[in-house]
């Protein structure tokens, strides 16, 4: 099937074509597979424990970054998240409407714009968050119980180093 490569076919085919070249190899496939791996795992809980809830990726981590800071600046969401504030927006709208989240305008900046889950929202979380873990370790479980913390601190420096 056309565009259907395996993950070795796509290694040696970016291999001949970028053939003596001066590359460095290695972090273009440290890159490229976090990149891959990112994917993966958010197509792989878009698709399974976040369509039960009619929810995105982005609305997820929407409604988890309020729910872990209890109240949070649209700007501290739309960094969390990844998304620009116009993204952010729509998502906050459409979390509104089926009433999960809450926006409030700053008393002294009416510019400055927090968000809160309803109760209605904490309930989601708090029944959903089990099952998304759960997913988490389906997505990890190609790693020893040694190997994730390792891994998880390889990627919190990765993620350091590009900030």
């Amino acid at each position: 099937m056309p565009g259907q490569h395996t993950l070795d076919e796509t290694e040696s085919q970016v291999a001949t074509r970028l053939a003596g070249m001066n590359l460095d190899f290695e972090a273009m496939a440290v890159t490229a597979n976090l990149f891959r791996a990112a994917n993966a795992a958010r197509n792989h809980m878009e698709r399974t424990v976040l369509a039960k809830s009619n929810l995105t990726w982005t609305a997820f981590v929407v409604l988890w970054v309020a729910w872990i800071w209890e109240s949070a600046e649209t700007r501290e969401i739309a960094s969390e998240a990844g998304v620009s504030k116009a993204t952010l927006s729509g998502v906050l709208t459409t979390l509104e409407g089926r009433g999960f989240v809450e926006r409030k305008r700053g008393e002294k900046d009416g510019r400055l714009v927090t968000v809160e889950l309803t109760a209605s929202g904490k309930r989601l979380m708090k029944k959903l968050f089990p099952e998304f873990n759960k997913s988490e370790r389906h997505v990890v479980r190609g790693l020893t119980s040694a190997e994730q913390p390792v891994a998880a601190d390889i990627l919190r420096r990765i993620t350091q180093a590009t900030n």
